[in-house]
């Protein structure tokens, strides 16, 4: 079925109107003991430069920002970074195993990450276990292709992690925190100004928990120490480095077969598992940095970034195949295996920007250079025998015993390197008026095996970048954006050889409204995304196969996205914060059939908050997220439309000190946290977390 495209435009015109407008906030966070400038929840409202390079205000840039802030992190607990994204307008989590999660947004896969506006794709496009939220001040999802700032991609999503840094006042926040499952957390935030010219951030945080599912439990320390010096009042110092290290487990590899051999769905527990007590993915993130940044007079800038960051991973791993018998339960088989594998990034980002006087206006520019390589390495070790489940869908009444596995040896061993070049201007054509120009040159190379499979490709593309934003009124603005798409895929085929690189097109247009002096913010956009040889999931490779056993592997397939979002942000009182938007798409092959229908094509994401000062500074506040009919690609499972509501509420007990409660899935909606895959698991079912914070 087709979207609504005259819904999604009368909607759109909707926002340009005054009688919609709603009081904005007051751009201040509301903690008891003290006042900092925070951005407002869900939208971006202050100037950024994740999407262009150029600094801008969202109603100045061409493509769609979302923020989720401190203010948003803290009432609603989202210490990492799976619940933050989940809650983020258009962005989609697959959750497909315990400790391995794909992200996608408007019909692709999100493969770019970074931190302060730096870093390469992320590895196979998967996040390994759970990334805490404790080191980032903020999350800004680009969404739309974003050739400027990454020079590949999907036309999805960019994922911008901003780094807390050193404050000019001393500032200590300290938090505890019991839940359900046994968990419980403790984090610490201090920011020293050790001398005028030097200050220091520490950050700690632990965490502890059972789960819902059979036999799994997680153990996370996370540290970060970030230090900056004003040498001179021109030039600033910053280095950095922070460790996260998250054993866990129990865990999935691969998930529930869901079907029995005539089809029909195997009733499971919500806490059932294909795991064994003695399965664990235990992963240690590092990262350093070190940043020049100076003032060259006249509002121009130069920056220099060094990056290097290593990823390490120890996992002993039970992957669960077949299909059994509705009669008897039986059927299902299992594979062990032992996967060491490391990840070493480096990466060196220089740029610089400014103001630049012509024909009477004032334009600005912003060029850069970066080079990176990522180096890869998995070893395996295959388990001795296979091992026989119980019979379904009383997995846990028989543990499974480990068979052990046999040498561990080198499987994969890949190198990447990134070279890129971009430049862009925003030009003051006409006081309503504003361009945006510019593009980037990427030269990608990669050299090695993987499985036996040769790894080398070498590609390099230029890809341009045009936007427009027209101020209709003093608080509308139109805009339109266009892009070339280039992404160098890491997905190999049934023969283990990587796929040929995606191209393609990608637009963008709409409005963008802002009110009260930039308070409230509302958008509502239309796009439209075409790709050649996008990766498509195709199986799993299995025992003997030319791939890992429980990995993926693909095939090219050429893919149209075309849809609309709404967004909005602000505060219908002084009290009263709520933010949020909808997201409509359809996704369709080259043949005009429905393509990867494992991703919604409607989708609600709401928050509100609501604070009473009069009593002790007590606030309310919920979240809600919904979405429609989705179903496996070879359309043998579908997950029925579900909503999750989550409520919270704090209160002032004495100066700086709050107390929370917030209660998670309270209607205990029962679902399976993605269908990418023929296998999957449910997500959790109602839970309930306590804390309590201090802050200075």
């Amino acid at each position: 079925m087709h979207l609504s495209l005259r819904t999604a435009l009368l909607t759109t015109a909707l926002f340009a109107l005054p009688g919609v407008a709603i009081a904005g906030p007051d751009g201040h966070a509301d903690s008891d003991d003290q006042q900092s400038q925070i951005v407002v929840t869900g939208v971006a409202t202050q100037p950024s430069r994740s999407a262009t390079g150029l600094t801008l205000t969202p109603r100045e840039t061409p493509q769609s920002i979302t923020v989720i802030d401190q203010a948003r992190i803290r009432d609603f607990q989202l210490t990492n970074i799976n619940d933050l994204l989940d809650q983020t307008v258009g962005i989609n989590v697959e959750r497909v195993e315990s400790d391995r999660t794909y992200y996608n947004s408007r019909g692709f896969d999100i493969t770019s990450f970074q931190v302060d506006g730096i870093g390469l794709p992320l590895p196979y496009g998967i996040q390994y276990g759970d990334l805490d939220t404790a080191l980032f001040e903020r999350v800004e999802a680009i969404r739309g292709a974003n050739a400027l700032m990454t020079g590949v991609g999907n036309p999805s999503a960019t994922i911008n992690y901003v780094r807390k840094r050193p404050t000019d006042t001393l500032q200590a926040t300290a938090t505890a925190q019991a839940g359900s499952w046994n968990r419980w957390r403790g984090e610490a935030d201090v920011s020293v100004p050790v001398t005028e010219t030097v200050g220091v951030r520490a950050i700690y945080a632990h965490e502890q928990r059972d789960s819902y599912l059979d036999y799994n439990h997680v153990n996370r320390n996370v540290y970060g120490l970030i230090a900056d010096w004003k040498v001179t009042p021109q030039l600033t110092a910053t280095v950095g480095y922070s460790r996260q290290d998250n054993d866990a487990d129990g865990v999935l590899w691969g998930a529930l077969p869901l079907t029995y051999t005539d089809g029909s769905r195997i009733p499971y527990a919500r806490s059932a598992t294909t795991s064994a007590p003695w399965t664990y993915w235990d992963t240690t993130d590092q990262r350093a940095f070190g940043e020049l940044a100076y003032d060259l007079g006249k509002g121009w800038q130069a920056k220099g970034v060094f990056t290097y960051s290593n990823n390490k991973q120890q996992a002993r791993l039970l992957y669960a195949f077949g299909a059994p018998d509705k009669a008897t339960g039986l059927g299902i088989s299992g594979q062990v295996g032992a996967y060491p594998s490391e990840t070493d990034q480096y990466l060196g980002d220089l740029t610089a920007s400014g103001p630049l006087h012509l024909f009477g206006r004032e334009h600005q520019l912003a060029f850069g250079v970066s080079t990176g390589r990522l180096d890869n390495r998995q070893w395996q070790g295959v388990g001795n025998n296979y091992v026989v489940y119980p019979a379904v869908p009383n997995l846990s009444s028989a543990v499974i015993a480990d068979p052990g596995t046999g040498p561990i040896t080198l499987e994969a061993d890949s190198r990447t390197e990134v070279t890129r070049a971009y430049g862009a201007a925003h030009l003051n054509v006409t006081d309503r008026l504003k361009a945006v120009a510019g593009g980037s040159a990427t030269w990608l190379k990669s050299t090695g095996y993987s499985y036996g499979a040769d790894q080398y490709r070498k590609n390099s593309r230029v890809s341009p970048y045009a936007g427009l934003t027209y101020d209709l009124t003093k608080n509308v603005s139109f805009y339109a954006s266009y892009t070339d798409i280039f992404n160098p895929q890491v997905e190999v085929d049934r023969t283990g050889r990587r796929l040929d690189p995606v191209t393609g097109t990608s637009i963008e247009g709409g409005l963008k409204t802002q009110w009260f002096g930039g308070r409230l913010y509302a958008t509502a956009s239309l796009f439209r995304a075409k790709q050649k040889n996008l990766a498509t999931f195709a199986g799993t490779f299995g025992p003997g196969d030319p791939g890992q056993p429980g990995s993926s592997y693909y095939s090219g397939l050429d893919t149209t996205s075309r849809g609309f979002e709404i967004e909005l942000a602000g505060k219908v009182t002084d009290n009263w914060t709520i933010s949020g938007g909808y997201t409509g798409l359809e996704i369709e092959d080259d043949a005009g059939k429905a393509a990867r229908v494992f991703i919604p094509t409607k989708s609600l994401k709401l928050a509100t908050t609501y604070a009473v000062p009069e009593l002790r500074d007590l606030k309310m506040g919920a979240q809600l997220r919904w979405q429609n009919t989705i179903r496996s690609p070879d359309f043998t499972v579908t997950q029925g439309d579900y909503a999750v509501l989550d409520l919270m509420a704090s209160i002032r007990l004495v100066d700086h000190v709050r107390a929370a409660i917030n209660v998670r899935n309270v209607t205990d909606s029962s679902y399976l946290g993605s269908v990418m895959w023929g296998q999957a698991f449910y997500a959790p079912p109602r839970s309930v977390l306590g804390s309590i914070t201090f802050s200075y």
